[in-house]
């Protein structure tokens, strides 16, 4: 079944039974989804177009009607050094008065390296802040076709490096500091662990790693699955692919396929969220069994019954609740909170 064809079933167009084995929860925010309108990615025209597409975070905020509590954590816009010019990035405070520097977290979105912002992907370093009382920067990063690989990789690495530059300013230990990502954004907080790892710089103390980009290899099992949901689809990871890079043999540079890498030892813990209904998820899978390989200790949970980009739906998505509760304690242990 395409993804055009989930497009269809989500608008009545085709029978019913594609989302049989979600949760209910799931199936409400994908309900919603599908009243707001939108196409699959893969059937967009242009990247703006793509771009403008309803996310399971606007059908969120719908739900909610737009009154989703900030959590007491208080968000500042900065402007940080890249290194091709200023990039956007949020800063998350938690509440109340810490007695010395507190943890660090910095949070990449995800989006397939083409698409996703910082307002989207609110959520997740907003609850992060909130459960692991941690400073979380949130970074944007240069995004295709505009900028093909690797520029959003030099840029994730530069927000990391400006954190630990910056940290004491910021009221945060650099020897505190840990990565999240979700999808391209897991990818980019993997490869700069590497890339920390290489150069003898500060690594993270834990790695977060939400639905990761991690091979592009689309025979995997989760891409040859039937698709359920229209959330995310094989067909626009491989849309998404095109914009990246103009040569296809940029898909298997070990910054793509961190998965077949033999060198991943040495990298901090990790903790790996997937969800039942995504074609990422043997991505990830893959991802955790390269790492174990390498002695690095993971804890990997595969939620059943939700679809890619559940993690920042805790407020209506149970599973989204419980996979967060879970990074954050381990982030929590990892940081010393």
């Amino acid at each position: 079944m395409s993804s055009m064809d989930i497009w269809r079933i989500a608008h009545g167009e085709l029978a019913a039974g594609a989302t049989d084995r979600l949760d209910a929860d799931m199936r409400h925010v994908l309900a919603v989804l599908a009243t707001m309108g939108g196409r699959p990615i893969e059937a967009c025209r242009t990247t703006a177009e793509a771009r403008a597409q309803p996310t399971l975070d606007m059908a969120l905020r719908r739900i909610l009607r737009d009154t989703a509590g900030d959590l007491g954590v208080g968000m500042e816009m900065r402007l940080i050094a890249g290194p091709k010019g200023e990039m956007r990035a949020r800063i998350y405070h938690p509440p109340g008065v810490a007695d010395g520097p507190r943890p660090l977290i910095v949070y990449f979105h995800g989006g397939m390296f083409v698409l996703g912002d910082l307002e989207p992907f609110d959520a997740t370093p907003r609850s992060l802040a909130h459960r692991t009382g941690a400073i979380v920067l949130s970074a944007h990063y240069r995004q295709a076709p505009e900028h093909r690989f690797p520029a959003a990789h030099e840029d994730a690495f530069a927000a990391w490096t400006w954190a630990l530059e910056n940290a004491a300013a910021l009221g945060a230990d650099p020897r505190r500091a840990a990565l999240v990502g979700e999808d391209s954004g897991a990818n980019l907080a993997v490869n700069v662990a590497l890339r920390a790892r290489e150069e003898g710089r500060i690594g993270p103390v834990h790695l977060g790693l939400i639905s990761p980009m991690a091979a592009m290899l689309f025979d995997l099992p989760s891409h040859l699955e039937p698709a359920e949901t229209g959330a995310l689809s094989t067909g626009a990871l491989q849309w998404a692919s095109r914009k990246l890079s103009r040569r296809k043999e940029d898909l298997g540079d070990g910054r793509m396929n961190i998965a077949g890498r033999t060198d991943l030892g040495g990298l901090a813990p990790a903790t790996v969220i997937l969800a039942q209904a995504d074609p990422l998820r043997s991505e990830g899978e893959a991802l955790a069994d390269a790492l174990r390989r390498a002695g690095v200790w993971v804890e990997l949970t595969r939620y059943e019954g939700v679809t890619h980009g559940f993690f920042g739906l805790y407020q209506i998505v149970n599973k989204a609740m419980f996979a967060q509760a879970q990074l954050s304690r381990n982030l929590s242990l990892a940081l010393g909170t």
